[in-house]
């Protein structure tokens, strides 16, 4: 039985509106066709894929070493590096920043890893007035919903949607549609918040331990303009984003666009060394939440070479046919289903079961993480700590039941094809049986696999 905070239970909903579930599927499929085009171009594409998942290894075997290492060298360079162990601990190292400072507007580029801690919620409850400069994510924002992609946060959202947003909260023309017009007006609404802005916060893409430095990649250059007026700029930075040497940073930029939206490169890979001059500061905080719990894992390790590129969310049947938000969890798609149970297995059960272990999703990953294998994994444990519902449960042991017994699987096949040629119809699809409301069986064959081999033979 799905509960109300379950995949299935957030997935019906999304799927009621079949038009836009349509849309989605399709929209992200473009993407991951653009994806195919950009790596089919590339002679050297899997010797990439193999070169950047050897170097995330070889980062997560040294990951305590190499973080001593950008630290020193980011100080070095005269950033100033902090260490939040949690999300709490992370949100009240950004504030003790801006209070210090004497902050009271901040802009904001995308960063998946703020999202995890909920920062924004977290400052604006202390007062201050926090803008999101990333297009898809101010637009999510001023929805009060969260991302449903981590590439594409907006996704979901139809330009209909979105000129009835505009016209609300920053008075565009009533009944606007034409995306330039809706971008240029969010353009100019944003550039005023840039002006009026006292700090600027990023995330980290890559941070590179033998320089110190760390690279943030945008197609908008919200990044860039935000961090270039403020004299102070705070980058958050999950501790796995680290990379070893400065000539590693080739390999992923190759891989990182063109996994994620099919582009060459990011229109903008701005590289950060230090505050831009010495009246600015640059804070660098390294976050764990979780994370070491995750390297301490064989199962579940390589899940931290990740480098977000939603590559495995555009190519899942399974999310582009539910949408984001069915995954109640920063990180959705794939990726975010091993993710998730690591952080609260109990809330996120249902997770690691909307897959259809298609292995997709490992075909399409840049750093070959075997991301159906893990997915298949999570089910395991799940099980083994009872985590399962009852449905799950009872089917399993049934089918069990049936297929241990080779008479008993002959003769429920037999009756399930006369059962099926002679039932009626409403049956097998009414609102009793969820399994046939977007299911339809094929023809029962005459003869089972059985028969036929039997005979052909």
């Amino acid at each position: 039985m799905a509960t109300a905070t379950s995949h299935p239970a957030n997935a019906a909903r999304f799927i009621a509106n079949q038009e836009r579930a349509h849309w989605h599927d399709q929209s992200l499929w473009f993407v991951r066709a653009k994806r195919d085009k950009a790596a089919a171009a590339l002679p050297e594409w899997e010797e990439l894929r193999e070169r950047a998942s050897l170097i995330k290894q070889y980062t997560m075997a040294h990951l305590g070493d190499l973080l001593e290492q950008f630290e020193a060298n980011a100080i070095q360079a005269g950033a100033q590096v902090h260490w939040a162990k949690d999300a709490a601990e992370h949100n009240e190292i950004v504030l003790g920043l801006l209070q210090k400072h004497g902050v009271q507007k901040v802009v904001k580029s995308k960063s998946m890893l703020t999202e995890e801690c909920h920062l924004n919620p977290y400052l604006e409850r202390n007062g201050l007035e926090v803008v999101d400069t990333d297009l898809g994510e101010w637009i999510v924002q001023l929805r009060e919903e969260p991302p449903s992609h981590i590439v594409m946060p907006a996704i979901h959202t139809k330009r209909e949607e979105i000129g009835e947003l505009f016209h609300e909260k920053i008075g565009t023309e009533k009944g606007a549609t034409d995306p330039q017009y809706l971008t240029e007006s969010a353009r100019q609404e944003l550039r005023q918040k840039f002006l009026s802005a006292d700090a600027g916060i990023t995330g980290v893409n890559f941070a590179i331990a033998e320089t110190g430095g760390f690279v943030v990649c945008t197609n908008e250059g919200n990044a860039d303009l935000g961090t270039s007026l403020p004299k102070l700029h705070i980058a958050c930075m999950g501790i796995e984003k680290l990379i070893p040497r400065v000539n590693d940073l080739s390999i992923f930029l190759r891989l990182l666009a063109r996994s994620a939206t099919g582009q060459p490169i990011t229109t903008y890979s701005t590289h950060f060394h230090g505050p831009r001059n010495p009246d600015c500061e640059l804070h660098i905080i390294l976050v764990d939440n979780g994370r070491s719990e995750i390297l301490g894992s064989d199962d579940f390790k390589r899940s931290l070479n990740c480098i977000r590129c939603g590559a495995c969310m555009n190519t899942c049947p399974v999310y582009r046919r539910s949408g984001g938000h069915s995954y109640n969890n920063t990180v959705p798609g794939p990726i975010g289903s091993i993710l998730a149970p690591s952080q609260n297995a109990e809330k996120h059960a249902s997770l690691p079961y909307a897959c259809s272990l298609c292995g997709s999703c490992t075909d399409v990953c840049p750093v070959k993480i075997n991301l159906h294998e893990q997915l298949y994994v999570w089910r395991n444990k799940l099980a083994l700590r009872k985590l399962l519902p009852a449905s799950k449960r009872l089917s399993m042991k049934l089918a069990s039941m049936v297929l241990g017994r080779p008479w008993l699987f002959r003769t429920a096949g037999s009756l399930g094809r006369a059962c099926l040629r002679w039932m009626p119809r409403f049956l097998i699809y009414n609102p009793l049986n969820p399994w046939g409301r977007q299911r339809e069986l094929p023809a029962p064959p005459a003869k089972s696999f059985r028969d036929q081999f039997r005979t052909r033979r």
